[in-house]
C-alpha cells in the first residue's frame, strides 16, 4: 500500500475546506428547497458540506432515489435543477458546499427510462444476456438493471450532467454507490478523475482485514471506521458469556452456508450465465467462497490480495479468473451480490449472538479490537486517505449508532444480561412457545436497543428481519402465521409484568452505559483522521433500526431550538449532550484546521483508554471501559502547560505527567486545545 498526497482543487474550485458532512435523505418530506432552509442550522452546527441522497430523476413514487430513470435530469419532485443551483449558491455564500450521491451501477428497468424503453439503447446501455434476455441486476432486484459503464459512450451519456455540475463548481464532491458492481471499478474512477471529479468517496464495503486499493478516491464512505468503533467498545471479557447464551453455530459457518444457498438459488441465473462463458466445476461454490466482496483482476494483472481472496475457489475457476477476460469480469461482478445477500441480508439475521457486530462491512467473528488496533486503523487512514468519511449511522446501517452503543453497554454487565435473558425465557414461555431461540434473542436485543419503541415500528421491523433470515419465513414465500406469532410475542412483552419487572431495570442500566459509550464514540468520530459525517437527525439521540425505520422524518425545529439554546449559553442536558459535543468539536475543527490536517500521534494509556494528539495542540482522550480508573497512566512529557477544555470551556494548567483522572474528568472523555 502506498500513501497518497492530499488531493487539491486543481481544475475545481472548492467553496469550503472539507471539515464535516451532513447526510440528508431527500424525498417527499424533504426536497431541495427544504434542504436550503436547513443551511443556517447546519452552518451553525459546524458542517462544511451537505451530503445529498440521489437527486437524479427516479421512478415515479421512488422513496430513495436509487432507481434512476434519467441521470441527465434532476428530479422534478425534488425541485429540479433550478433548486439544486439555488441550494448550491446559498451554500457557497455561507462558505459551504455540496456532495452528490451518484449511482453508476444500475438504473431502473422501467419504460419511463428512455435508455431502457428503446431496444437498441437497452442493448447498448445495459448488461443484457442476449441468450436469455435477462440482465445483470443490482443484487437480486429485477427492477434495477446493471449499466455498462465500461463503454465510454455509456459513461458520457450517464455522467454528462454530474460532470458539468462538478466543472461549474455547483458541487464539490461525489459519493459513488456500489462501485463493486462495475466491470472495472478502477478504470471507472480513473475516468471520473480525468474528467475533473477530484473529490470522490466510494461505497466500498471492506472486510475487517481488507484494505482499500490505491484508487483515485478520497476514501470510503466509512463503514470500516464504524465497525472499528463497535469493536473497540465491545468488552473482550464478555465474549464467552454471550457465546454460551447463544449456543448456536459460529458465524463463519452460518455465513458460508448462507452464501452458498444464495449462489445456488437466488443467483442461479447469474451462475448459469457464468457457466455459458466457461463450464467449470464447483462454480457456485467458488462464487460463494470469497472472504471479501470481490477481486480486481484487470487484463490478467492480479495482486497478492486477489490471489489470497481466490484461494478457496476451485483451482480451475481460480485460474480462469486470474487469466482475465470475459469470465473474470463476470465472476467479479457476481461475487459482491452473493456476499451482500448471503451475509448482510441473511447470515446477519441468523446469527443473533450479539447484534451490534452484525453491521455492514462487519464480521461478528471479530468480537473486539484493542486500543492499539484502533490506533493502527487510524494511522492507516491518516496516511492513505485523510479525507475518508467517518460514520456511525447511515441510511444503510442495520441499526443506528445509538442503538449499537446501548447494546454495547451490555458487555459491561454480561453476566446480568445473560441471567436476565434466561429468566425471561422461562417467564415468557407461554408467549414464546413457537419462537425459535435465535428469534427470541433478536426480539430481546431489539427491544432493549430501541426502547421505548412503538408497536407500529417494531412489527414491520420484525417481519423484515424474519424474511431476511429465510428460515421461518421469506420474501418469496412468507409464513404470515409465524410472523404473526413472533409479533404477538414481542408486543405481548410490553405489558407482561414478569418480563417488565426485570427488563425495565436492565434497559435503564444499559441506557446509562450506552449513552456514555455513544458520546465517547462521537468524540472519536469527530477527531479521528478523516471527515466526520452526521446522518440526518443523529445529532440528538436516535434509536433507529434498519430502513425504512432509519428514514423517518426528522424534527428539524426541535434541533434548531436545541442548538440555539447551546449557542446562547445554556448548559447541555442529557437530551442535548451529543449535539453539544458535535457543535463544540466541529467549531474546534473550524478554528484549528491545521491540527486536524496534521499528525495523528497515539498516547499510550493502557487497555481501557484511547488517547491521541491531533497535530501538536489538540489532545483527545476517552474511556473505553468502565474500569478505566483502575488502569493508571499519565501524559508523556511535553504536554504540560495551558489548555482549554473544548467540551466545558474551562481553562487550566496541565502539570507534567498529568494523571488519567486529571485529563478525563468525571465523564471519562476530554477534548483539549492548547492555549498560546
Amino acid at each position: 500500500m502506498t500513501s497518497r498526497p492530499l488531493r487539491g482543487a486543481v481544475g475545481q474550485t472548492l467553496s469550503a475546506p472539507f471539515r464535516a458532512t451532513y447526510r440528508l435523505q431527500l424525498g417527499t418530506d424533504l426536497d431541495l428547497r427544504a434542504a436550503r432552509e436547513l443551511l443556517p442550522y447546519l452552518d451553525d452546527l459546524g458542517i462544511s458540506h451537505v451530503y445529498l441522497s440521489p437527486i437524479w430523476q427516479a421512478r415515479a413514487g421512488s422513496t430513495h432515489g436509487y432507481d434512476v430513470i434519467d441521470p441527465a435530469a434532476i428530479a422534478r419532485e425534488l425541485g429540479g435543477e433550478e433548486e439544486l443551483r439555488a441550494l448550491s449558491s446559498e451554500a457557497r455564500a455561507r462558505g459551504m458546499g455540496l456532495i452528490l450521491d451518484v449511482v453508476p451501477n444500475h438504473m431502473a428497468a422501467d419504460d419511463a427510462n428512455a435508455f431502457w424503453a428503446d431496444p437498441e439503447l437497452r442493448r447498448r446501455f445495459f448488461d443484457v444476456d442476449e441468450i436469455t434476455g435477462r440482465w445483470r441486476r443490482f443484487f437480486d432486484i429485477d427492477e434495477l438493471a446493471g449499466v455498462r459503464q465500461e463503454d465510454p459512450e455509456v459513461f458520457e451519456a450517464t455522467h454528462r450532467l454530474v460532470l458539468a455540475l462538478v466543472a461549474e463548481g455547483v458541487v464539490d464532491g461525489l459519493r459513488i454507490d456500489h462501485p463493486d458492481g462495475l466491470a472495472d471499478p478502477a478504470g471507472y474512477l480513473q475516468r471520473l478523475a480525468a474528467r475533473g471529479a477530484e473529490h470522490v468517496w466510494v461505497e466500498k464495503i471492506l472486510d475487517p482485514d481488507e484494505h482499500l486499493r490505491d484508487w483515485l478516491v478520497e476514501g470510503t464512505v466509512g463503514y470500516e471506521f464504524a465497525n472499528d468503533l463497535v469493536a473497540l467498545f465491545c468488552d473482550p471479557a464478555a465474549e464467552p458469556v454471550f457465546e454460551e447464551l447463544w449456543g448456536g453455530e459460529p458465524f463463519g459457518a452460518l455465513a458460508a452456508d448462507a452464501k452458498l444457498e444464495q449462489a445456488q438459488t437466488t443467483f442461479a441465473p447469474e451462475i448459469g450465465r457464468l457457466r455459458r462463458i466457461a463450464d467449470l466445476p464447483r462454480l457456485a461454490e467458488s462464487v460463494a467462497a470469497l472472504p471479501v466482496y470481490r477481486t480486481y483482476v484487470r487484463d490478467g494483472d492480479a495482486t497478492a490480495e486477489d490471489r489470497a481472496a481466490l484461494a478457496g475457489c476451485e483451482p480451475a475457476v481460480r485460474e480462469e479468473v486470474l487469466a482475465g477476460g470475459p469470465f473474470a469480469t463476470r465472476f467479479q461482478q457476481t461475487t459482491p451480490a452473493v456476499m451482500a445477500k448471503g451475509v448482510e441480508d441473511t447470515a446477519f439475521y441468523r446469527h443473533t449472538r450479539f447484534l451490534p457486530l452484525n453491521e455492514v462491512g462487519g464480521d461478528p467473528s471479530r468480537w473486539s479490537i484493542s486500543v492499539d488496533d484502533f490506533h493502527a486503523g487510524n494511522a492507516e487512514r491518516a496516511r492513505r486517505f485523510p479525507r475518508g468519511l467517518l460514520v456511525s449511522t447511515t441510511h444503510d446501517t442495520k441499526r443506528s449508532g445509538d442503538v449499537r452503543a446501548r447494546l454495547l453497554g451490555l458487555t459491561a454487565m454480561a453476566a446480568d444480561w445473560a441471567g436476565a435473558v434466561r429468566s425471561w425465557h422461562e417467564v415468557n414461555a407461554k408467549l414464546s412457545a413457537s419462537v425459535p431461540w435465535g428469534e427470541e434473542l433478536l426480539v430481546y436485543q431489539t427491544l432493549l436497543g430501541a426502547w421505548p419503541i412503538s408497536r407500529e415500528r417494531l412489527e414491520p421491523y420484525l417481519v423484515k428481519a424474519l424474511r431476511e433470515r429465510k428460515l421461518t419465513s421469506t420474501w418469496i414465500d412468507p409464513d404470515l402465521d409465524h410472523e404473526a406469532r413472533v409479533n404477538a410475542f414481542a408486543v405481548g412483552l410490553f405489558d407482561h409484568g414478569p418480563f417488565r419487572y426485570g427488563f425495565d431495570g436492565i434497559v435503564a442500566r444499559a441506557s446509562e452505559l450506552g449513552e456514555r459509550i455513544a458520546l465517547a464514540q462521537t468524540v472519536l468520530k469527530l477527531t479521528s483522521p478523516g471527515m466526520p459525517d452526521v446522518y440526518q437527525g443523529d445529532e440528538l439521540w436516535a434509536l433507529s433500526l434498519v430502513d425504512p425505520d432509519n428514514r423517518r422524518p426528522v424534527d428539524w425545529a426541535a434541533r434548531r431550538v436545541a442548538l440555539d439554546a447551546l449557542r446562547g449559553g445554556e448548559p447541555a442536558t442529557r437530551e442535548t449532550a451529543k449535539l453539544h459535543i458535535i457543535w463544540s468539536v466541529l467549531h474546534l475543527r473550524r478554528r484549528r484546521p491545521d491540527q486536524f490536517a496534521g499528525a495523528y500521534t497515539p498516547i499510550p494509556a493502557g487497555d481501557d483508554v484511547c488517547a491521541f494528539l491531533r497535530g501538536d495542540d489538540v489532545l483527545v482522550a476517552v474511556a473505553v471501559r468502565e474500569r478505566w480508573r483502575a488502569d493508571p497512566w499519565s501524559l508523556p512529557s511535553g504536554m504540560e502547560g495551558a489548555w482549554r477544555d473544548v467540551l466545558t470551556g474551562a481553562e487550566f494548567e496541565l502539570p507534567a505527567h498529568a494523571s488519567a483522572p486529571g485529563v478525563l474528568g468525571p465523564e471519562g472523555r476530554a477534548v483539549l486545545e492548547r492555549l498560546d
